[in-house]
This record gives structure tokens, sequence and C-alpha cells, in this order.
């Protein structure tokens, strides 16, 4: 059994999106669960926390960082259901800790099942978000899988009809 996953493994497609409280990360979803689903892939879904900020009291920075991951952690499960409909198959979940450019090129050079990253473009005057524009500005050299970059103002309608 274990050399099926292996070689499943190899040959699958797993499209990771990074769950943000952005409303265009709905977008970055849909299209990876869309993509999965027509190419025999998966979907992996990966919530960075922000670090402890409390070091002088040991006890309640424990205590913040553990609500702070089973919050994700919750997060990511109502997504995994929502998204299992979509693609057929329940999602790879990460939760990390730290900055956010950084746990996501930790994670990608860690797993080498993940084969695209998926990201939406911000919708506002401010640009296409802080993740975008780190990984294709300088940080890009870092990547070491195509990143596919969703407008994240396309409707649901619009992403199926394109993938």
């Amino acid at each position: 059994m274990a050399a099926e996953s292996d070689q499943r493994s190899q040959g699958e497609r797993t499209f990771l999106v990074v769950v943000d409280d952005s409303d265009e990360m709905r977008a970055a979803l849909r299209y990876a669960c869309r993509r999965a689903l027509h190419t025999g892939g998966r979907v992996a879904l990966l919530r960075v926390i922000a670090p402890g900020e409390f070091q002088h009291f040991a006890a309640i920075g424990q205590l913040m960082r553990a609500e702070a991951y089973a919050e994700a952690e919750a997060l990511l499960q109502r997504l995994a259901a929502q998204l299992r409909q979509i693609s057929g198959e329940l999602p790879i979940t990460y939760v990390r800790e730290g900055d956010p450019r950084d746990a996501l090129l930790a994670l990608i050079d860690e797993e080498p099942t993940i084969s695209i990253l998926v990201l939406a473009a911000g919708t506002g005057s401010e640009g296409p978000g802080p993740l975008i524009s780190a990984l294709t500005g300088r940080a890009i050299n870092r990547l070491r899988i195509p990143l596919t970059i969703v407008p994240g103002s396309l409707t649901d309608r619009v992403i199926d009809s394109l993938t």
C-alpha cells in the first residue's frame, strides 16, 4: 500500500492555496479545486498564523498559540468540507507559524508533492497583495514550482468556464 501511495503522489498535481482572510481567496480556492478535479490532482491548504507576541509570560503565550492553532484548524476543516464537494476529495491541510512568505516558501521546499501555487490577486487599489508582490519580486527565484495568479474578481461561473 505504501508503494501505491508513493506512485500516486509522484504523478499527482498538488495545488497549494494560502488561506488568508481576504475576499479574493475564494477565487483561488475555486480555481485550484476545479483544476484538481479536471487533472486528477489534489488541493492543499496553508494557513499561516502570526508568531506569539507575548514572550514575557510563557503560559499566556502558549495558551494564545494553542488558541490560534485551534482556530486555524477549525477554519481549514470548514473549508475542507466545502472543497470536497467541488474537487471530490478532502484537501491536505497545513498550519504554520511565522511570516506568511517565509512559511509558504519553507512548506514548498519541504513538500515535494506540491507542484503548483495558486494565489488570487487583490481587487482593491492597493495592488495584488503582499504575497503576490513578494513572490513576483525578489523572492521569485526561491520558488521551485509555477505560480498561478487568479484575478480575485472572477465569479464562480467564470472560473468554472475557464477550468
